[in-house]
């Protein structure tokens, strides 16, 4: 299921022994379009302290109570890293959180490159079946799986492979963005959908009111050409007119597969469910 990435952000989070807090922010890969982190504001609980964690390792979001499960507990989540204002999250602290839960991380051999942790040996599920899971502490905090470095070159430096920094975007950063088409601007992001399960952004939501009034339409980041960090655009490859004419958003109502395959069909781009 799509969801929109504005309904996601304010969902509480709880532990198995009680709330942690809720979801300020959601970080993602600019590479690959995945999620890897959510901003987890925990409020009076650590006096404003806010946490990342893996939306991977959160169990299906309850809509009614707008909160997701997580099978761990709030003193693992106490003694995890605090993230710093303003700070980047580099590689290394990323290494060393997916250590401190004893989590097998997205980048080494044998993962799903989006999904991540779960795809750690022997992951047990969190109830209700085909959700994300939460994969078995392995060697306790502070220590990094051993399968996590099988596969790597004999003699080669860990140190080495945390020098560079991740591809990491901050969802409530790019919203606003404006949008050009290869002819002219078309509007801006005002949000994502994000498929829930695989915790991929599958399209941007864009508002044309300032170009076109009253109509949002989709865009896959496989049809964006560039974007501009610097100055804040997004460049994709089709017209004005294309997008124009192109199957109506309506963020009122759920995405069906039929709505996506007139998208597709409009665009003459594959169909990424096939």
């Amino acid at each position: 299921m799509l969801r929109q990435s504005s309904e996601l952000i304010g969902y509480s989070v709880r532990a198995k022994d009680g709330l942690i807090g809720t979801v300020s922010d959601l970080l993602f890969d600019d590479e690959s379009w995945g999620l890897r982190w959510a901003v987890v504001d925990t409020g009076e609980w650590l006096s404003g302290r806010e946490v990342l964690l893996p939306p991977s390792a959160f169990g299906m979001p309850d809509v009614e109570r707008r909160h997701f499960p997580m099978d761990l507990t709030r003193e693992q989540i106490e003694n995890s890293l605090e993230l710093s204002e303003h700070e980047p999250v580099s590689r290394q602290k990323e290494t060393e959180l997916y250590s401190h839960y004893g989590w097998l991380p997205y980048w080494y051999p044998g993962t799903d490159p989006l999904v991540g942790a779960p795809g750690y040996p022997g992951h047990v599920p969190l109830p209700g079946g085909a959700g994300p899971a939460v994969p078995p502490t392995a060697g306790g905090p502070g220590r990094m799986p051993p399968e996590a470095v099988e596969g790597r070159p004999e003699g080669a430096d860990i140190q080495s492979d945390l020098a560079g920094e991740p591809h990491l975007r901050s969802i409530r950063e790019i919203a606003e963005y404006y949008v050009h088409a290869t002819d002219g601007d078309i509007g801006h992001v005002e949000e994502f959908l994000i498929e829930d399960g695989s915790w991929t952004i599958r399209y941007l939501v864009i508002d044309t009111r300032n170009w076109w009034p009253g109509k949002m339409v989709l865009i896959a980041p496989e049809w964006i050409d560039r974007i501009d960090w610097s100055d804040e655009h997004v460049h994709v490859r089709q017209t004005r007119e294309q997008i124009r004419t192109s199957p109506e958003y309506d963020p009122s109502a759920s995405v069906e597969r039929t709505y996506e395959e007139r998208l597709h069909q409009h665009y003459e781009r594959p169909n990424y469910w096939e």
